[in-house]
């Protein structure tokens, strides 16, 4: 069984797509049950093989989360990196882990993805032309071929 019901599945889905309408930024999560090491460079491997280091103006964001070592961490690309105040990743860390305390993974995730949509659509606004260049959809690593 998934660590989010199928409703929460969609539910994030949607909070990604909505956060995109307003950005030319890219968001996507990636939740497996452990993390050996650290939970940050984890992500940074999942961040390449996932290729959001590709998108073309380098904003994307990858929330990780290992449920079951309790372990999450957020990447930017470096277009957005450059941007955003150095404590502000922290800052969402923070948002998030007040809902994860709580035991509600899925509105952590929101509460992160709504964050980070803000901050893209504040330095990547949506322009006529944009294109969702990765899927919004959950990548469960443990699940992958």
């Amino acid at each position: 069984m998934s660590i989010f019901t199928t409703k929460e599945q969609e539910l994030i889905a949607n909070a990604i797509t909505e956060a995109e309408k307003a950005t030319s930024g890219e968001i996507r999560i990636a939740v497996e049950k452990h993390c050996k090491g650290d939970a940050y460079e984890r992500a940074t491997v999942y961040f390449h093989e996932l290729g959001m280091d590709q998108t073309s103006q380098h904003n994307g964001v990858l929330i990780y989360l290992a449920t079951e070592d309790h372990k999450f961490a957020i990447i930017g690309d470096k277009g957005i990196n450059n941007l955003v105040p150095p404590d502000f990743w922290e800052t969402t860390k923070t948002a998030m882990k007040a809902h994860f305390m709580s035991n509600n993974l899925c509105d952590g995730i929101i509460a992160g993805i709504a964050l980070a949509g803000e901050k893209l659509s504040t330095f990547f606004p949506n322009k006529n032309d944009d294109v969702n260049e990765l899927p919004n959809e959950i990548v469960f690593i443990d699940q992958r071929p």
